[in-house]
């Protein structure tokens, strides 16, 4: 990866037209041919760039351009389409090159699938006596999270979400109807555990006869004791 700082305008030329005057940016140029150019405020996204594949040239301006104090002009031409980024570059402060290697990618801590292995693992969590009959329970309309007996034998359907919303009551509230068919698993009730419930969904749930639990990942997971925090 490059990284250039440098006085510089931007102008993106082909489906559409964006201009941007001379100010000093950060321009990034990608091993997979991607330009970035971005500024030191306002947002993590760039304020324009060209997507791969493309191809970067750079030229020495003409004479029009020099008068006004380019010293170098790049054009990053999209490989698909008649697109172009022209950076005319006014002054370059920075100029490095980095070989990042292969990034392993993005992995997430945290998603449904890890509250649902944590919570199966201790079921108990959600009262003493409760043992677990499923993950993943199939169901006609979708599966659902996990399925557990309470200390009365009572069949319990568990929704889990990161952060619970009305949705994920609804869900809930379409599992509940459907199991109840089941002579076999009837009578069904349901909790409803985030990490986060907001408070329309605990309103939605309370009224349709449903128990709302919130998680403690850090806690499920042994990272976090619980019980020697002050708060």
């Amino acid at each position: 990866m490059r990284l250039v700082i440098a006085r510089c305008s931007v102008d993106y030329v082909g489906r559409l037209k964006a201009h941007l005057p001379l100010a000093t940016r950060l321009l990034l140029v990608k091993a997979d041919g991607s330009v970035l150019v971005h500024s030191d405020g306002g947002s993590y996204k760039p304020l324009n760039w060209m997507s791969p594949p493309a191809r970067l040239s750079v030229s020495t301006p003409d004479e029009v351009d020099v008068e006004v104090g380019v010293i170098e002009q790049w054009t990053v031409q999209s490989a698909k389409t008649d697109d172009r980024l022209i950076i005319n570059i006014h002054e370059q402060l920075h100029d490095t090159s980095h070989e990042l290697g292969q990034d392993p990618g993005l992995i997430k801590d945290g998603v449904e699938a890890d509250l649902q292995r944590l919570l199966a693992e201790q079921i108990e969590t959600l009262g003493a006596g409760f043992s677990l009959i499923r993950r993943e329970y199939f169901t006609a309309i979708g599966p659902v999270d996990i399925l557990a007996r309470d200390a009365t034998g009572g069949t319990v359907a568990i929704e889990l979400k990161r952060r619970g919303d009305i949705d994920g009551v609804e869900q809930l509230t379409r599992y509940l109807e459907l199991l109840n068919r089941d002579p076999l698993l009837a009578p069904v009730r349901g909790i409803f555990a985030a990490q986060q419930i907001k408070p329309q969904a605990k309103v939605l749930a309370t009224d349709r006869g449903i128990d709302c639990v919130t998680l403690d990942y850090d806690a499920m997971r042994g990272v976090d004791d619980s019980e020697s925090r002050l708060f």
